[in-house]
C-alpha cells in the first residue's frame, strides 16, 4: 500500500504523505518523489552508491523542504535515483540519514521534478502521525 497519493494541482504535482512518526514521513516523501520521478527499467545494481546527508533548518517545514529539494539536487548532480533512505536521527530541526542509489541508466524518468515547494505545504501531526502536503513543481 502506497503511504501516499496524488491531491489535485493545476500546474503542477501534489502529493499528501503520512507517516507514523516524522522519520516514516520524511521516508515516505522521498519515496514518493523518486516514484513519480522514476521507473525502474533495468535490474538494480548489486553495489549501490551510498551518500550520507544532514539537513538543519529553523523549523520542520523549512527542513522537510530542504531535505526533499537536497535529494533532487543530489539525484541530479550524480545521476542517481534514490531507492532507500535510511534515516538515522531526526528531529524537528534536523536530520542524518543514509541514501542508497542506483545509476539513472537504470529508470526511465517518468516526470522531471524542478522542486518542492512552500506554495500550498502542510505539514502536520495528529494522534495516528505526520501528515504532509507538498507541491511539487514540474
Amino acid at each position: 500500500m502506497k503511504n501516499y497519493e496524488l491531491i489535485e494541482h493545476t500546474a503542477d504535482i501534489g502529493i499528501r504523505v503520512k507517516g507514523g512518526d516524522l522519520k516514516g514521513l520524511f521516508r515516505n516523501a522521498a519515496l514518493a518523489m523518486f516514484e513519480i520521478l522514476a521507473k525502474q527499467i533495468k535490474p538494480a545494481q548489486k553495489n549501490s552508491e551510498k551518500i550520507n546527508l544532514k539537513q538543519k533548518a529553523d523549523n520542520p517545514e523549512e527542513l522537510f523542504i530542504n531535505w526533499l529539494n537536497e535529494l533532487l539536487s543530489l539525484s541530479d548532480a550524480k545521476g542517481l535515483i534514490f531507492y532507500d533512505f535510511q534515516i538515522k536521527k531526526i528531529g524537528k530541526f534536523s536530520l542524518e540519514a543514509t541514501l542508497l542509489g542506483n545509476n539513472i541508466e537504470n529508470y526511465k524518468i517518468n516526470t522531471e521534478i524542478k522542486a518542492a515547494t512552500y506554495h500550498e505545504l502542510k505539514l502536520k501531526e495528529d494522534k495516528s502521525g505526520w501528515e504532509a502536503e507538498v507541491i511539487l513543481d514540474v
